[in-house]
This record gives structure tokens, C-alpha cells and sequence, in this order.
């Protein structure tokens, strides 16, 4: 018997996968909306790139990192599914931790460069860059690969759950 928490209709396991879809929709709406002209808050995020946005820059740094969140967005409701079985589940998993890995590597990376000064920053990165930085950024990709991290592991136990002989699967 299934147990699911009440008002939700949700699996526990496919919480954290409905929460890596949105972190990435919400990045890829940020990404798609700087792509398109928005200003707020990519200053503080790009330092001078926002002012001269150079094609390359607008191409692959906002319109394709959108892409790459919605394909993310993609994977974490893969995650969050328990149809998945075998091979396609197996690489969804793998993706996920995969995912996972890069975004806390990312974010506590920069955050331990940036806090223990053991790299010199450039001429070009602002105070209010490296706070942001610190306080916003890195924090948000942590949170996005705890995410991804968390619906990899629970995609795994749920797929191991359907295999059980009783559940006729």
C-alpha cells in the first residue's frame, strides 16, 4: 500500500524532482528574460558583459544556458516520475547526480574562492558582483544541486520499490 502525504497526491521521493523542475524553469525564465533585454540583476551577475552584451554572450551565455535549465527542468520531472524503469531510469539517475555534482561544485566552489580569497579577482568584478555573488548565486546553485542530488536518490529508491516481486510490475 502506498503511502502518500496528505492534500498532496505526491510521492515524498518525487518531491525534490518537482523542485529541481522548478529551480530550473525559474533559472531558465531569469536566463530567457536577460536574453530578450531585461537588465535587473544581470550586472550584478555578468559585471561588464551586461552593458556591452556581445552576440557570443546573449547566444550562448543567456539564451543557451535557458535552454540547458529547460532541459534540466526536463530531467528533474523525469526524476520525479516512478514509471521510469531499466535503462532510461538508470540514466535518468545518472544525469541527476550528474546535474547534482555540477551545481554544488559550482556554487560552494566559488563560494570558498570568493570567501577565503585564495584567488585574486579581476579589475572588472565588482564589490557588489562578489557580494551578490556570496549572498544570491551560489547559494541558489546549491540549492538547485541539493535538488537534483535529493531526486536522483529518491528516483533510485522508488524505482528499487517497484521491482518487488508482490507489486506485479
Amino acid at each position: 500500500m502506498k503511502r502518500e502525504p496528505e492534500g498532496t497526491g505526491a510521492e515524498p521521493s518525487a518531491l525534490w524532482g518537482r523542485i529541481g523542475c522548478w529551480w530550473s524553469v525559474a533559472f531558465a525564465g531569469l536566463h530567457f528574460y536577460w536574453a530578450v533585454g531585461g537588465g535587473v540583476g544581470l550586472s550584478v551577475s555578468a559585471g561588464p558583459l551586461a552593458t556591452e552584451r556581445p552576440l557570443w554572450f546573449v547566444v550562448a551565455g543567456l539564451w543557451g544556458v535557458g535552454v540547458l535549465c529547460l532541459l534540466g527542468a526536463l530531467l528533474a520531472w523525469l526524476l520525479a516520475r516512478s514509471r521510469l524503469r531499466g535503462v532510461p531510469a538508470l540514466l535518468a539517475r545518472w544525469l541527476g547526480w550528474g546535474v547534482s555534482a555540477l551545481l554544488l561544485a559550482r556554487g560552494i566552489g566559488v563560494e570558498v574562492l570568493l570567501l577565503t580569497g585564495t584567488t585574486r579577482l579581476d579589475a572588472s568584478v565588482s564589490e557588489g558582483q562578489r557580494a551578490w555573488t556570496l549572498a544570491l548565486w551560489n547559494p541558489w546553485f546549491v540549492a538547485g544541486g541539493l535538488a537534483f542530488g535529493l531526486a536522483a536518490l529518491g528516483s533510485r529508491r522508488h524505482t528499487e520499490a517497484g521491482r518487488t516481486p508482490a507489486s506485479g510490475r
